[in-house]
């Protein structure tokens, strides 16, 4: 987009670019979201900057009214195998509020100095900004939807002190911590020597763009739930998928209830074991859901191909969903062999004999899923799984807890599936799948062929978005 249509989709306030930038008022200090409310600024008082994080480095505060720090993510970073699009993705993971630049960078495989050169140069900000701007909205949440004491609410949101929360919450909202949660709606006042989030959780709602799918993506999960680990409960339309997650601080527990024929977001819960956590898990969430992809620019490409037209049209807001542990899924497709009926059958037996209790039973939710590690020591035999399929497991596992396979967020794509490929018993098809979900890339052609569509054909014109394609052709027409 240049800057003039950039400002047309500010003027039309087209929500359909939130997220994919942001704009900036010079004679009020402000950023919004595209699609603000607020009367359009004059076109000479506007700039444009690609995230949220270079608007508040650039001296912007954020708009009370459109609140740009809760849009959904941009697709750009699902499409971008680049080391800009590996290092956003990691930092939405949180990687580096526990281990730095230095730990990005590691993962990455570049210096420090060249991954804040990089993202400086295309966004407009470096890591530490970039994780900051993601730390303040953390802290909104937390103010706004927890009775914590704002102490509390810095160290969980990733603040190294007081000040430092404090100093941010002025300059990205212009407002104290005190003021913040004063706005909240439905304020309740705490109880007296309150410290702790309430029972129910932190209640959030997870945005997105355009139509969603909601229908398709619950039918698609409740097909491969893994028993102890994952479930969906209720009627069509009314439905809730909870599952156990993995944290680094502690394990959780996460519920997104399904809303169909509503708009902007998916109602969530998440129940934590320790606050330090909340980011991490809602961008774990968010990938599982794919709640950044963008649906118009799919159907646009997707749509002019006569074979998918009439599945594009019939289906609008489709998604690709991800995975909410890379490590757990991409197990799962080695052990059903691409068969989600076999995984989820042969998935049980795995955590009944491998799987981490949870220090409190949560409804059907018993059990953690194993670690790869702890799959690659067991030395037993599972009952009803093929000895084969067992063993294609346990190789992955294993090459999964050395780091020769990386399925992380910020993970080499291509990396990653020649060295799937390379592991014992994992087919292309699986590796396929793997970084389909595992790894979020939304043009995967691999999985095409079992539809009878061959590389070179006019399958070529669904990039960058086959993944989607791939999703319809397996939806009956």
């Amino acid at each position: 987009m240049t800057e003039d249509s950039r400002y047309e989709a500010v003027r039309s306030r087209d929500a359909r670019f939130d997220g994919a930038f942001f704009f900036a008022v010079s004679t009020t200090g402000i950023y919004c979201r595209p699609s603000c409310p607020a009367v359009t600024p004059k076109r000479v008082n506007v700039s444009f900057f690609p995230t949220a994080a270079a608007a508040q480095g650039a001296g912007f505060r954020a708009c009370r009214r459109c609140r740009p720090d809760a849009v959904p993510g941009s697709a750009d970073w699902n499409v971008r195998a680049d080391v800009v699009g590996r290092a956003v993705r990691l930092i939405g993971d949180g990687v580096v509020d526990r281990e730095g630049v230095a730990g990005l960078a590691s993962r990455l495989g570049y210096s420090a100095r060249q991954v804040q050169r990089q993202l400086t140069s295309e966004l407009g900000a470096g890591p530490i900004a970039l994780a900051r701007a993601q730390r303040g909205h953390t802290a909104r949440v937390l103010l706004q939807t927890t009775s914590m004491q704002a102490a509390e609410v810095a160290f969980a949101s990733g603040f190294a002190s007081v000040r430092q929360f404090n100093e941010t919450i002025r300059e990205i909202y212009a407002a104290t911590p005190t003021q913040l949660r004063a706005a909240r709606p439905g304020r309740t006042v705490p109880a007296p020597g309150s410290r702790t989030p309430p029972p129910s959780g932190v209640p959030l709602r997870l945005a997105y763009r355009g139509p969603y799918d909601s229908a398709q993506v619950f039918d698609f999960l409740a097909a491969r739930v893994v028993p102890g680990v994952e479930e969906v409960a209720g009627e069509p339309g009314t439905r809730t998928y909870r599952r156990t997650l993995r944290l680094p601080h502690a394990p959780a527990v996460a519920e997104v209830a399904e809303r169909p024929g509503t708009g902007g977001w998916l109602d969530c819960r998440l129940h934590l074991g320790d606050l330090r956590d909340l980011t991490t898990a809602t961008q774990r969430v968010r990938r599982l859901f794919d709640l950044d992809a963008d649906p118009y620019a799919v159907a646009e490409r997707l749509g002019a191909d006569p074979r998918l037209a009439a599945r594009v049209a019939a289906r609008p807001g489709l998604r690709a969903p991800g995975a909410a542990d890379p490590e757990e899924l991409a197990l799962l497709e080695v052990l059903g062999d691409g068969v989600p009926a076999r995984a989820r059958e042969w998935s049980g037996a795995v955590v009944a004999a491998l799987g981490e209790d949870l220090a409190e039973r949560a409804g059907g939710l018993t059990h953690l899923f194993p670690r790869s590690r702890d799959v690659a020591a067991a030395d037993v035999s599972l009952p009803g799984v093929p000895p084969e399929r067992w063993d294609a497991t346990r190789a992955l596992a294993a090459a999964l807890a050395s780091g020769e396979v990386r399925v992380d967020p910020g993970a080499d794509r291509d990396a990653a599936e020649r060295r799937l490929v390379t592991v014992h018993g994992v087919s292309a098809g699986a590796a396929a799948a793997i970084r389909m979900r595992a790894l979020g890339d939304p043009d995967v052609l691999g999985v095409a062929e079992a539809f009878g569509v061959a590389e070179g054909s006019p399958v070529e014109g669904w990039r960058p978005w086959s993944t989607y394609a791939t999703h319809h052709l397996w939806l009956a027409p």
